[in-house]
């Protein structure tokens, strides 16, 4: 009678069986029930996953993980009833983790996770190899004919997850996180037990999570490519080698940007590319010795997507800086093997390449290439194909290289940062608003706004570069690498302006035509004075910058182009005012 009794409790409404049932049989080892609330809640959890992202595939990744979190943590649950809302929380503490941005967060070692089981009785899941088994043969297939298949698909997908993250540990870090996961032994305890010091233990335990970590990329890398060749989507498609890798250009930012426009219906020339993304009007230096990675520190998502708002573009972007507080390695001064394909197998995979892999498959298959940095060396580039059955990415830059770049390589660069841009929908916007955002972005920048970790923007960074000259701290390649990089924007800046003279005939700019023209003669002086700084310090030799005479000359240059410079961004104030008067 009792049994009875306690059958029609477990038993809701409906005949299914209560969530809170199903939480205590999971506890004890059924993994049945375990997957009975997989199947009931999967739907519920992901739209919770889809309101705190809009990325679809971000939100299956949340989900992925937010299940596999559970799983581990379940017997931490003290009120079985409270499942739902528990879900939840894990969702959305794992949703903010992925959309953090900003610089790393410290590395937490396990212990700072492990639940408390206590209360928890030892079951048959303590054993690693065991749960393993017994998933592998129970999950792997559906347990009746008339299984859901989405279920199954789930199970299989959630198994993999959790088979992949656990087997890359060799069998002593096995050994140690299972003591402290499954026999739930502190740190000290693991120490005694396998008589090594309760520092190792810390260090044992933070590279095995480095490792799981990893592991979970790649398999959920392979699951994305699984799941597209389940859907009859995995294929090849390399689209025609961008034009653009031909561009003569040192700032190859906006070479992709011309790349990835030239793919659309509103193809422009190069000035005017380098015009209105705001480029021709950059100078960015770092202090003391003018490093090498100066005109590359800015914020990429927030200065190229503003760029391309400019273009008549929305964008939408994937980045993960692992040291961006840190000036970034001169590829010039390194061993050449530390640039090569080995190289990259040795460094840590980025948690974002998934959703990078898919931004890219997205963008290709609308026939848009997709900008990228750091593919061969620390510069911007272009990929403009794929192949799912090889894992292999087309790609080149207009530096000298142009070959194909395996899907785990992306992010693995020297600098080891990741950064994906694709076009996304294209904006309805005119040209005096492009114009008018262009010049806002040019006076901004001039005035020093959006400085980057210690880097000096727009006329300030003149009184630096002299003073890194006087004091004879110059590093002679990052020093003809930013000469050359300022001699090409204004270049390209007095060319765009003429060309906004000479094309655009609206009325609207008849007030600015004057000014545009007079900047433009201002601009050509600008490139000429660093043409010859250029001469005297060739890249990427360098020539002799801390000599007492060449040092001279350098800021006799500098000093007169800092002048024009001052001019030519009065006379752009005074354009965006009759603009938006």
């Amino acid at each position: 009678m009792d049994a009875m009794i306690l059958n029609r409790h477990e038993e809701k409404e409906d005949g299914d069986i209560a969530d809170d049932i199903l939480v205590e049989r999971a506890k004890a080892g059924d993994r049945e029930a375990f997957g009975e609330l997989v199947r009931r809640h999967r739907a519920k959890v992901y739209g919770y996953a889809r309101s705190y992202t809009q990325e679809p595939f971000m939100a299956e990744d949340i989900v992925q993980d937010a299940l596999i979190r559970a799983f581990l943590h379940l017997g931490t649950l003290m009120d079985s009833r409270r499942f739902l809302p528990w879900l939840h929380r894990i969702v959305r503490n794992q949703a903010y983790t992925r959309m953090q941005k900003g610089p790393q967060k410290r590395e937490q070692v396990f212990s700072g996770l492990r639940p408390n089981y206590r209360d928890q009785e030892p079951t048959d899941w303590e054993d690693l190899d065991s749960i393993l088994h017994r998933l592998s043969s129970k999950w792997s297939q559906p347990a009746d004919p008339n299984t859901n298949p989405e279920d199954v698909m789930v199970r299989r997908e959630l198994l993999q997850t959790i088979t992949g993250m656990l087997h890359c540990l060799n069998p002593r870090e096995r050994r140690i996180v299972e003591s402290h996961f499954f026999d739930h032994l502190s740190p000290m305890e693991i120490a005694r037990l396998f008589q090594i010091s309760q520092a190792n233990v810390y260090q044992v335990l933070s590279r095995s999570r480095k490792k799981l970590i990893q592991e979970k990329t790649r398999v959920i890398v392979d699951q994305y490519v699984q799941s597209r060749k389940e859907a009859g989507i995995m294929k090849t498609v390399v689209l025609n080698t961008p034009e653009a890798l031909t561009l003569r250009t040192w700032v190859t930012c906006v070479m992709s940007l011309h790349g990835m426009l030239a793919a659309t219906d509103r193809k422009m020339s190069f000035p005017m590319v380098m015009g209105l993304s705001g480029h021709a009007f950059r100078l960015t230096v770092v202090p003391e010795q003018i490093h090498i990675s100066g005109p590359t520190m800015f914020e990429f998502d927030q200065v190229l997507q503003h760029g391309l708002r400019n273009l008549g573009f929305e964008s939408r972007s994937v980045s993960e800086f692992k040291h961006c507080t840190d000036i970034s390695i001169n590829a010039n001064h390194v061993d050449p093997a530390l640039l090569d394909a080995n190289a990259r197998e040795k460094r840590q995979l980025s948690q974002l390449l998934p959703q990078a892999l898919e931004l890219i498959h997205r963008s290709i298959d609308r026939g848009y290439p997709v900008l990228a940095w750091d593919l061969f060396i620390p510069e911007f580039g272009l990929i403009y194909g794929y192949d799912d059955e090889k894992k292999l990415l087309h790609a080149g830059d207009n530096c000298g290289h142009s070959t194909t770049v395996p899907y785990d390589h992306l992010g693995r660069g020297l600098v080891e940062d990741l950064f994906v841009l694709a076009l996304d929908e294209p904006l309805e916007i005119d040209q005096r608003q492009s114009l008018i955002g262009a010049l806002q972005m040019a006076i901004a920048h001039y005035r020093g706004e959006g400085s980057f970790f210690g880097a000096i923007n727009g006329l300030d960074a003149y009184s630096k570069w002299v003073d890194a000259f006087e004091k004879r701290t110059i590093e002679p390649n990052g020093n003809a690498y930013t000469l050359a990089i300022a001699q090409d924007a204004r270049h390209n800046a007095s060319a765009f302006l003429k060309e906004i003279v000479e094309t655009w005939t609206d009325s609207v700019f008849k007030g600015i035509r004057s000014t545009s023209l007079q900047a433009s003669d201002l601009y050509a002086k600008i490139a000429d004075g660093y043409a010859q700084l250029c001469r005297l310090f060739p890249f990427p030799a360098g020539g002799e910058p801390n000599d007492p005479e060449q040092c001279q000359q350098a800021i006799a240059l500098l000093t007169t182009i800092e002048s024009q410079e001052q001019q030519a961004v009065a006379l752009l104030e005074n354009m965006l005012e009759t603009l938006t008067a």
